[in-house]
């Protein structure tokens, strides 16, 4: 284990000629956008985060089908590049829909649509765990094989993108 002192001790300074710090600060949170936004103003985010997962859904639903018309062999490492890009939108959509959810319930004292926020949120998880699930039963590879050790993994764990 590194401790500061002696991460401290061994760090290059990035400009040559500065001196090192030795006390790292505490990072500040940056400051949320929409903390002091209107209601309506969070309502409406809610609203452009669905454009944007809808329009992920499409961008897993495309490449998907690219993968498909690729091969035999199938070009594997292009669609797992789109389902690592997919899969970063979803968690940065996921991250402000709860943290608008934790707004609403909190300092805003909208418990009831922060209910609606939540199930909503729910349902898109929901949502992708079953694209992510048919999609994966589709594979070429995994066509035939429904035994195998590989479609019980996924049976059991059908989140592979969240």
């Amino acid at each position: 284990m590194i401790t500061a002192e002696a991460a401290a001790d061994s760090a290059v300074p990035s400009v040559p000629g500065t001196a090192v710090a030795t006390v790292v600060p505490e990072r500040e949170e940056p400051a949320w956008p929409w903390k002091d936004a209107p209601i309506r103003a969070l309502v409406q985010r809610i609203h452009q985060l669905q454009a944007e997962r809808a329009q992920a859904f499409r961008r897993l639903e495309e490449g998907h089908l690219q993968y498909l018309r690729s091969g035999p062999p199938y070009d594997f490492p292009r669609y797992r590049s789109t389902v690592h890009e997919v899969t970063q939108a979803f968690a940065a959509a996921s991250r402000e829909v709860l943290a608008v959810e934790a707004e609403l319930a909190g300092p805003r004292g909208q418990p009831l649509l922060a209910s609606h926020v939540r199930s909503l949120q729910q349902l898109e998880q929901t949502h992708l765990a079953t694209v992510a699930l048919l999609q994966l039963m589709g594979a070429p590879e995994l066509s035939g094989q429904e035994n195998t050790l590989e479609m019980h993994q996924l049976k059991m764990n059908p989140d592979p993108l969240l």
